[in-house]
């Protein structure tokens, strides 16, 4: 089956307003902006002449782009912080408007770089959703994940080697961002295979080898890099304890099982935890670009009760199940997050193909839940 892919991503930039695109490499920004954008003029700090050129003398763009009409592209801005200083100029003098990409904001971060203050919006490119594809194959996905390349690709797993090893390893190593690079990638194995759970930073240094203050500078890594991102735990609650640690989980299930060694196959644990990734890479998606104040959490008792999302005030909960039978002991746990509060809309995502309702909650397929999400029909 051929694949199409239709992005959603839109960037409703108004006229003489300026933002920031971020996202992972090979997510599609680039591919986004010359497919997308008319009349624009494109510096790309990926060509190293450009990059030496501006690097040496940032001045440059105010010399030659001063009296510019258009929108202004620079690509992977975080390459030379300094340059935002000028772009500030351009904004405030000349009225110019930019779009700033990057893959990374942890030297603009770490430098305290100009971001703007406010003169530029904040925008995010995510891998795919089922929404943007055809000829989606939920089993196939999980080995090769939603980075588009990836998706596309006749030779997946050749492609997330490659990727691997010239990005998330080497790239963010040449960055600066790293001294062990054999420290970092032995990190990311088990932060991969981590993934979905609680995270235990003295663990992870143990099995990595470093402090555990080192570990916790490498999650902070990956999330200025859009490589990983944490879940926060729901912390209220009438009359339980709520854990209070955070989860983890890196932006792609491809990468993750790459990095993890895993095959998930259907009906398996390790489908399971697969599965809880993809379903949450779709809600961040959503909310990315429809409803970018709705917060995700995770319910978790300190008895071990877990319900896996909750999307804002509890106007979403959901479980998530890679099977295509739900017994009515799957339900317990939203059943009991409902006894702790008003919830707006309980769900249990899962395998079975027919939507049924027990006890106030909808047990339904993940395609129906994802395009049910999107219509907006849950908030």
């Amino acid at each position: 089956m051929s694949k199409i892919i239709k992005r959603l991503f839109e960037l409703n930039l108004p006229e003489n307003k300026s933002a920031f695109l971020w996202g992972p490499r090979k997510v599609g920004k680039t591919f986004w902006i010359n497919h997308n954008l008319k009349n624009i003029l494109l510096i790309d700090f990926l060509k190293t002449d450009v990059f030496a050129e501006y690097a040496s003398r940032p001045s440059l763009l105010r010399e030659r782009h001063q009296d510019y009409k258009g929108l202004i592209v620079i690509d992977e801005v975080q390459k030379i912080p300094a340059i935002l200083d000028e772009v500030h100029w351009l904004i405030e003098n000349s009225g110019i408007s930019f779009l700033l990409t990057g893959s990374s904001a942890r030297k603009l971060k770490r430098g305290h770089s100009n971001l703007l203050g406010g003169r530029a919006w904040r925008r995010v490119m995510l891998p795919l959703s089922l929404v943007e594809v055809s000829g989606f194959d939920l089993e196939k996905i999980m080995i090769s994940g939603l980075l588009p390349p990836h998706f596309l690709s006749p030779s997946p797993i050749e492609d997330l080697r490659a990727y691997i090893f010239d990005y998330l390893k080497e790239e963010i190593a040449q960055e600066g961002l790293i001294q062990n690079l054999p420290a970092f990638s032995e990190f990311l194995r088990v932060a991969a295979i981590t993934s979905s759970e609680l995270i235990n930073y003295v663990n992870i240094a143990r099995d990595t080898g470093v402090s555990h203050k080192v570990v916790r500078t490498y999650f902070d890594i990956l999330e200025d890099t859009y490589i990983g991102f944490r879940i926060q735990p729901w912390g209220k609650s009438k009359d339980r304890r709520m854990i209070t640690t955070e989860k983890f989980y890196l932006f792609d299930v491809g990468v993750t099982n790459y990095l993890a060694k895993r095959k998930p196959a259907l009906k398996t644990m390790e489908f399971g935890k697969s599965f809880e990734q993809y379903i949450l890479m779709e809600l961040r998606a959503y909310i990315t670009y429809k409803n970018p104040d709705v917060p995700i959490y995770f319910w978790r008792t300190s008895t071990g009760q877990e319900v896996d999302f909750i999307l804002g005030d509890k106007e979403l909960a959901i479980e998530i199940k890679g099977s295509d039978r739900v017994h009515e002991g799957d339900l317990r746990f939203l059943k009991a997050l409902k006894e702790d509060g008003p919830v707006k809309n309980c769900v249990l995502v899962c395998l079975e193909k027919e939507p049924r309702t027990v006890a106030g909650i909808k047990i339904i397929s993940w395609k129906l839940f994802i395009e049910n999400l999107w219509s907006g029909e849950y908030i």
